[in-house]
């Protein structure tokens, strides 16, 4: 039996669930088998950004902030159904 493999990415961890969720009640509504969700590694991208603080001799105080956005992913596997993958 074929399957169809469903990538999910976000940077919000319950949307991504409550997604899940719904692709699983429509394929088993349909009768497909469903695996999943499978957690994928989440990836944090960081990006450090520098600040220039002014003081009144003229030279500034190096001070950093640091920007982070975490990306989770989620698989499902869902047999190839014409009309579950339709819908």
């Amino acid at each position: 039996m074929q399957k169809a493999r469903i990538k999910l990415s976000g940077t919000n961890p319950e949307a991504l669930n409550k997604i899940c969720e719904q692709i699983k009640e429509i394929a088993e509504k349909f009768g497909t088998s469903v695996r999943g969700p499978i957690y994928m590694p989440t990836k944090k991208l960081i990006v450090p950004t520098m600040k220039q603080k002014k003081t009144g001799t003229g030279h500034g105080n190096a001070t950093w902030d640091r920007w982070e956005m975490r990306i989770h992913k989620r698989v499902l596997d869902v047999g190839a159904n014409q009309r579950a993958l339709r819908y």
